[in-house]
């Protein structure tokens, strides 16, 4: 039995490789969980509200990925959240899992808008996000995001996914203290 879990929170616009990233990311540890909070959203069904618009539905959603989060460290299994996360809620989550013995990792993708954009549109249609991945963008930007968490991936390609996940897996930058 390892001594540390980790919990990686892949944050970013939506777009940016989230998912993509974060399913890679997840197969890299021997006894892992992989929580989409896209999935955690959908969850709610009826009286459900878009999540940038509802204070309330945001606090619905972080509570549930922090009531798994907890049930995977408890049976030792590291932890990789997908889902668009600003410092407070990953400062939230991190506070609330001081009583594990786990390292959390805060990692927020970023791509340009040109680029991001281009991904988007790659996205089958009922996935596209459209102007709403520019939203976000200024979004993190007045959420002041520390350069520390931000993992510039404008110039990566869809064959680079590898180098992205060695990089979140070894650098300690991404290490919330």
């Amino acid at each position: 039995m390892k001594n540390q879990n980790n919990v990686y929170i892949i944050s970013g616009p939506a777009g940016v490789g989230k998912s993509t990233i974060s399913h890679q990311l997840v197969k890299q540890f021997y006894q892992s969980a992989y929580i989409s909070g896209d999935d955690i959203s959908h969850m709610h069904v009826n009286g459900r509200q878009k999540p940038w618009e509802s204070q309330e539905e945001i606090t619905l959603i972080w509570s549930n990925i922090l009531s798994l989060t907890k049930n995977f460290l408890l049976f030792n299994n590291d932890v990789v959240i997908d889902y668009v996360t600003f410092p407070s809620e990953a400062n939230w989550l991190k506070e609330n899992l001081t009583d594990m013995n786990v390292t959390v990792h805060y990692v927020v993708l970023w791509a340009n808008q040109d680029i991001l954009l281009k991904r988007d549109a790659l996205r089958i249609p009922e996935h596209q996000m459209g102007k709403r991945c520019i939203e976000l963008i200024q979004e993190f930007e007045d959420a002041e995001v520390s350069e520390e968490n931000i993992l510039d991936t404008s110039e990566y390609e869809g064959h680079d996914v590898p180098l992205i996940v060695k990089e979140i897996l070894n650098a300690r930058k991404y290490i919330m203290v």
